[in-house]
C-alpha cells in the first residue's frame, strides 16, 4: 500500500474526536509531510521503535505503540503461561506522550492475561533493566526516546536477560507486530477485551524498589570515607529527565556535601526548554552547568540524559577553565580508576574482563592489558557489552566494566544496560579520591596519555533525515566498500574490516574500519536510532597537540570525500 492509500485510510478510519485527526487534516495537501508520515511502517528492531510523535504509521501513536505491544504480547504469550506470570515491567521517560503510551502498553499486556509492573512515576531506563532480573521478569518496556529532540519518543523492549532484545528475539517480535491489525487487533481491558481471557494483575512499585537499585549502585563504591575528599565541588544536571531524584539520593548517601543541581534543569519538561539538544555529548548542553560551576568554583560537572542512561562530564583545566571530556576520555579516567583501585585494594581478579565496542577507542585496552585484564570488543550497543555477560562467565572470567564512545558506561553486571547513575557514582569517586592525593581528573587524564599515548578522538556525525537522507546514506556506504581509500591524508591504508557478514567472532553490523599503517584508524556506520551517519576518528602520536593535528586532518580528508556523495 502506498503513502496516500495509507494517509487515506487513517483518515477515514480516525474519528473527529481523535487528536491525530486535526494532524491529518493539517498535512493534506503537504505531500512532503504526508509521505514522510507514511511510506512505511515504522520499523521494531533491536533498539524497539524511535520516531516524531504524530500521525501516520511511520509516527509514534497509540495506534503503533499498541500495534507493537500486541505483537509483542503475542510473542509472550507463545512462550507459554510460565512466561505471562514472570510478567512485563514497564517504564517512562518525561515526553510528550510517554505516560500516555506506558499506560496504554500496561492495558494492552494486562488485557492479553500477562503480569504488569509499573512504576507510579517516570524512573531511569537503567532502574527498568535492573528490575527485570531482580523481579524475574520476562521482558520490559521503556517509553523514552533518550536523548532525541523533543519531537521524538520511543519505545525499548529488553527481554528477561536484562538486555534490549537480541536480533533473533526482535525479529521474531517483528513477525508477530506486522501480522497485527492496526485497526481491529489490539486487545485492551476497555476498548478490546477478550472475554474468555482473565487479565494479568498490574502491580505498582513502590519506593523500596527504588531504593535495591540505589542500594546495588552503590555496593560498586571503591573508596570510602577518609579516602575521598567528600567536599568536592560539583555541579549536576538531569537535562529537566529521571536522573534527578536518583542522582541525589546517591550523592547524598555516598556523602557528598558541596554539591549543587541546575534548578532550571531539575524538574521534568518535555520541552527541555533551557537546553533544547538535551544530550549531554553536545558541549551546549553543559551551558548553565558552566556558569553555576564558575560560582560555586565546581571542578565537575557532570550531566545525564532524559532517561539517565547517558552520562557526560566537564572537568576543571589546571587554569581553570572547564573542558567537555567525550566519551572515550571519561572512559579512560573510569577504566583507570576501577583497574587501579581493584589492584590497590588486592581484589583485582585473576581473570579479570571489560567490553567496549568495535568503534571505541583502543587506548583502553593497552590499559587494561597493563593490569592484566582482558578487554573484549563487541558491536555497538550495550545489549552487545553487557550481553557477553553470560560468556564471561562460562569462561571464567569476572566482569569489571563495559562501556562505548557515546557516552554509555555499565559498571554493574546486575544492570545490563548503560546507567548514568552509577557512572555518576563513579567519577564523582574518582575526583574526591584523587583531591585527596592532591590531583584532579584533568591531571589523571593527561597522566594516562603520558603513560599509554597521547591520542586524538574526533567523532563527527552527518544527520541526514527522512527518505532522502536514509537513501544518501546508503549511497555513502556503497561508496565507501565499492571505491575503498587506500591512502588518507596521505597514510597508507593497512587493513580494512567490513562487519557485513561478521568478522571472527563479532556478528553482522553494516560498519566499516579503516587500520592506518601508522596505527591510526577510523570507523563508519549508519545510526541503528536516528537519522545519522556515524564516523569514528583515532590517531595516535607523540604529543596531544600532534595527535589532533593528525586526527583533524585524517577527518578533513574522509568527510570531504563522502560528503561528494549526493
Amino acid at each position: 500500500m502506498n503513502y496516500q492509500k495509507k494517509y487515506q485510510q487513517w483518515r477515514d478510519r480516525i474519528g473527529e474526536e481523535d487528536p491525530l485527526f486535526s494532524q491529518l487534516v493539517a498535512m493534506e495537501h503537504n505531500e512532503t509531510e504526508k509521505e514522510e508520515s507514511f511510506y512505511q511502517d515504522l520499523a521494531f528492531g533491536t533498539a524497539g521503535l524511535r520516531g516524531k510523535v504524530g500521525a501516520g504509521s511511520n509516527r509514534m501513536n497509540i495506534y503503533t505503540v499498541g500495534r507493537a505491544t500486541q505483537g509483542i504480547a503475542d510473542y509472550i504469550v507463545d512462550c507459554g503461561q510460565k512466561a505471562m506470570d514472570k510478567g512485563v515491567v514497564i517504564a517512562h521517560d518525561p515526553r510528550h506522550m510517554s505516560k500516555e503510551f506506558s499506560e496504554l502498553a500496561a492495558d494492552i499486556f494486562s488485557a492479553n492475561g500477562i503480569r504488569v509492573y509499573t512504576f507510579p512515576d517516570l524512573r531511569p531506563t537503567p532502574e527498568l533493566a535492573f528490575m527485570i532480573r531482580h523481579l524475574g521478569a520476562v521482558s520490559g518496556i521503556n517509553i523514552t526516546a533518550s536523548h532525541n529532540p523533543k519531537e521524538y519518543n520511543g519505545y525499548k523492549a529488553y527481554w528477561e536477560d536484562g538486555c534490549q532484545v537480541s536480533s533473533q528475539i526482535a525479529d521474531a517480535m517483528t513477525e508477530k507486530i506486522r501480522a497485527v491489525d492496526i485497526w481491529t487487533g489490539i486487545r485492551t481491558l476497555t476498548a478490546t477485551p477478550d472475554p474468555e481471557q482473565k487479565p494479568g494483575e498490574i502491580l505498582v512499585l513502590g519506593e523500596e524498589y527504588d531504593r535495591l537499585y540505589l542500594d546495588r549502585i552503590e555496593e560498586l563504591a571503591i573508596h570510602r570515607g577518609e579516602e575521598l575528599d567528600l567536599d568536592i565541588p560539583i555541579v549536576y544536571t538531569p537535562l529537566n529527565g529521571c536522573g534527578s531524584l536518583p542522582f541525589r539520593r546517591m550523592l547524598t548517601d555516598r556523602g557528598f556535601t558541596n554539591w549543587e543541581i541546575v534548578p532550571e534543569q531539575a524538574d521534568p519538561d518535555p520541552d527541555f526548554t533551557t537546553v533544547g539538544y538535551p544530550n549531554p555529548e553536545d558541549p551546549k548542553a553543559f551551558a548553565l552547568s558552566e556558569a553555576y560551576g564558575r560560582k560555586m568554583g565546581a571542578e565537575l560537572l557532570m550531566a545525564t540524559d532524559p532517561d539517565a542512561d547517558r552520562f557526560a562530564i566537564e572537568i576543571r583545566t589546571d587554569q581553570g577553565d572547564y573542558v567537555p571530556l567525550n566519551g572515550n576520555q571519561t572512559g579512560y579516567l573510569l577504566v583507570k580508576y576501577i583497574l587501579e583501585g581493584h589492584k590497590t585494594a588486592g581484589t583485582l581478579p585473576e581473570k579479570g574482563a571489560m567490553a567496549k565496542s568495535i568503534v571505541t577507542s583502543d587506548l583502553s585496552t593497552r590499559m587494561a592489558a597493563a593490569y592484566g585484564v582482558t578487554m573484549f570488543e563487541t558491536l555497538t550497543g550495550f545489549k552487545n557489552i553487557c550481553g557477553i555477560i553470560p560468556r564471561l562467565h562460562r569462561e571464567g572470567y569476572t566482569y569489571l566494566f563495559g562501556y562505548e564512545e557515546s557516552v554509555g558506561y555499565a559498571a554493574c553486571e546486575d544492570i545490563r544496560d548503560k546507567d548514568g547513575i552509577s557512572a555518576g557514582m563513579l567519577v564523582a569517586e574518582a575526583a574526591a579520591y584523587y583531591k585527596k592525593q592532591g590531583k584532579s581528573l584533568w591531571n589523571v587524564l593527561q597522566e594516562i596519555y603520558e603513560t599509554y599515548g597521547c591520542y586524538c578522538e574526533l567523532e563527527p556525525n552527518l544527520v541526514l533525515e527522512g527518505i532522502a537522507g536514509a537513501k544518501r546514506i546508503k549511497r555513502m556506504m556503497a561508496a565507501l566498500r565499492e571505491k575503498p581509500f587506500t591512502e588518507v591524508s596521505g597514510i597508507k591504508v593497512a587493513k580494512i574490516i567490513d562487519y557485513t557478514h561478521g568478522y571472527e567472532d563479532i556478528p553482522p553490523q553494516n560498519a566499516l574500519r579503516y587500520h592506518l599503517e601508522d596505527g591510526s584508524w577510523f570507523a563508519v556506520r549508519p545510526s541503528g536510532t536516528e537519522p545519522k551517519i556515524k564516523f569514528y576518528f583515532y590517531s595516535v602520536a607523540e604529543n596531544k597537540k600532534a595527535a589532533d593535528e593528525k586526527g583533524a586532518s585524517i577527518r578533513d580528508c574522509v568527510l570531504k570525500c563522502i560528503s561528494s556523495v549526493e
